[in-house]
Order: structure tokens, then C-alpha cells, then sequence
């Protein structure tokens, strides 16, 4: 992961740790699993940090979803099928590709990442 992207991957769990809000930690959480999808390793603590919060708001089903979604992210990052812009949520398909955020897109860009396939 180049410095920039993991800086700011970084700095949204940080905010999602930092937040008292579970919909701003949410917002947070999306965004950073938005940045990790290309590297094995941070997509996989992006689902990680999901699950931990999705057990502390007592959502079930996100839990299940974040179980699930936690087993396969490496192995999906790994061999590049893990859906760009899909924000890592349960309520959205596993395997749905999503807009990135503009911001997003152009530190992915600027270090070499398409931000489509």
C-alpha cells in the first residue's frame, strides 16, 4: 500500500475508533475499506474493524455479513476481485462494484491504482 493511501486509510480508522457516533464510524469504516480493496492485508482489517463495530451497535446481521466478508477479503484482494467503491457494508452485495468518492478515486489514482476495472 503506498504511503499516501495508507495514511489515509490510517487517519478513517482512527476517526471510526475515535467517533462516539456509530453512523460516523460507519462513514469512516466504508471509506477506508474503499482504499484497503486492492491489498490483502488492509481489506481484511477494514472488515475486521467492521465486525468489532457492528458487535458493538448489537447489529446482528451486519455481524454475520462482517463474519463472512472477513474470510474471503484477503483471498478477494489477492486475486483482484474485490468490487472497487463497494463500501464493505452488509446491506450492499458482496460483490458490487460502487462509485468511489472523488477524493478517494484521485489518491488511488495518484499512485497508480485504476480506480475502475
Amino acid at each position: 500500500m503506498p504511503p499516501a493511501i495508507r495514511a489515509a486509510f490510517e487517519a478513517e480508522l482512527t476517526t471510526a475508533r475515535r467517533t462516539t457516533d456509530p453512523d460516523s464510524g460507519w462513514h469512516a469504516l466504508e471509506r477506508a475499506h474503499i482504499l484497503s480493496q486492492p491489498w490483502p492485508w488492509p481489506h481484511t482489517r477494514a472488515h475486521w474493524h467492521m465486525l468489532r463495530l457492528a458487535l458493538h451497535t448489537r447489529d446482528r446481521p451486519e455481524a454475520r455479513g462482517q463474519l463472512v466478508r472477513l474470510s474471503v477479503a484477503a483471498i478477494a484482494s489477492a486475486l483482484g476481485r474485490a468490487p472497487l467503491g463497494n463500501t464493505g457494508r452488509t446491506s450492499v452485495g458482496p460483490t458490487t462494484p460502487m462509485p468511489i468518492p472523488t477524493d478517494l478515486a484521485r489518491l488511488l489514482t495518484d499512485a497508480g491504482i485504476t480506480a475502475t476495472r
